[in-house]
């Protein structure tokens, strides 16, 4: 589960699009699932879900979007996260898109939760070996 907050515009779709076709298989487009709320993708063995949560007005509709099985199976990607409220899983990986001065550069941060502490702890201890 990976979330993505950000101003309008900061890149949580362009960041979905690129992890997105940085899986094993066919490059794609990825349109932002404003309008739709989801989009899935196979991509090899694994399902990927995004999800824009933008236009929701309760938390309680992402579970009509297939949220429960998204949690279940596969990878999910969540733009406009803080529309679940209460409803957001235990273990997540956290990115917020910020601009920085000037406008045209971004910068990310990335808070990991629950096993995804281990995840990116055990990845910096391969990146220095």
């Amino acid at each position: 589960m990976i979330l993505l907050s950000g101003d309008l515009g900061a890149g949580k779709s362009v960041f979905a699009r690129a992890f997105i076709n940085a899986l094993p298989g066919p490059q794609e487009e990825v349109p932002s699932p404003t309008f739709t709320l989801v989009q899935t993708y196979q991509r090899g063995a694994q399902e990927v879900w995004h999800f824009d949560l933008y236009r929701l007005e309760s938390p309680e509709e992402a579970w009509e979007l297939g949220f429960e099985e998204a949690l279940a199976d596969g990878i999910s990607l969540i733009e406009w996260p803080e529309r679940l409220g209460g409803e957001l899983p235990s273990s997540r990986l956290e990115i917020e898109i910020r601009y920085k001065t000037p406008q045209d550069s971004r910068e990310a941060r990335l808070t990991p939760v629950g096993t995804w502490c281990g995840r990116l702890a055990e990845q910096r201890g391969q990146d220095r070996a």
